[in-house]
């Protein structure tokens, strides 16, 4: 069965989600304090799961299993790397049989619309890569997010971004953007009041 953990934290709560992408046990430790929703984990992390409670999404080399391993919730998975007929299913499938949720990292509306016909994936990472900027890409992402489907959810991965560019892609739709870690206090705004 399937945690449903990482797109709960992104799809809950009142607006845009921001996910961020950490090295190490400090780094992340950093992300939850400064009130991110969600890490992103280049490689394993030893003692990660004790470290923060956000969830974690892998977007490393290794396999599914190595996710699991790490305590990842969810699992990136690259049209790009990916088109050959079947293998796009089978790992999908295998991510999923291991408890993780599939994150599908789209470049342009082709990608996604294969991703669509033949998994057709719950959660989208939009990953302009080809856009030449920062402003190209968040542009970029706002054109993908019209190709996907209500009821699905969008993450914008942008590596940078301000509060402007957040703002537009929240009123757009977007469930959840990738920020850097020096970006996320001033993203979320002002820390709620204790109780």
């Amino acid at each position: 069965m399937t945690s449903r953990r990482f797109s709960q934290a992104i799809s809950e709560g009142d607006g845009i989600s921001v996910l961020v992408p950490v090295g190490d046990l400090e780094a992340a430790r950093r992300a939850e304090e400064q009130r991110a929703e969600g890490v992103i984990v280049w490689n394993a992390l030893e003692g990660l799961r004790d470290a923060v409670s956000l969830p974690v999404l892998w977007r490393a080399e290794g396999s599914a299993e190595e996710a699991r391993r790490c305590g990842a919730d969810a699992c990136l998975l690259s049209v790009e790397r990916h088109e050959d007929e079947g293998e796009l299913e089978r790992l999908a499938d295998e991510i999923a049989g291991l408890g993780l949720e599939v994150v599908v990292d789209v470049k342009d509306e082709e990608e996604l619309e294969l991703a669509l016909e033949r998994i057709d994936p719950e959660i989208f990472l939009l990953s302009p890569r080809n856009a030449d900027d920062g402003q190209a890409a968040h542009d970029r992402a706002l054109e993908l997010l019209t190709d996907v489907p209500a009821g699905k959810l969008a993450i914008a991965d942008l590596g940078g971004g301000v509060r402007a560019e957040v703002d537009e892609l929240e009123r757009a739709g977007m469930d959840a953007v990738v920020v850097a870690a020096g970006n996320v206090t001033e993203l979320v705004g002002a820390a709620p009041p204790e109780v």
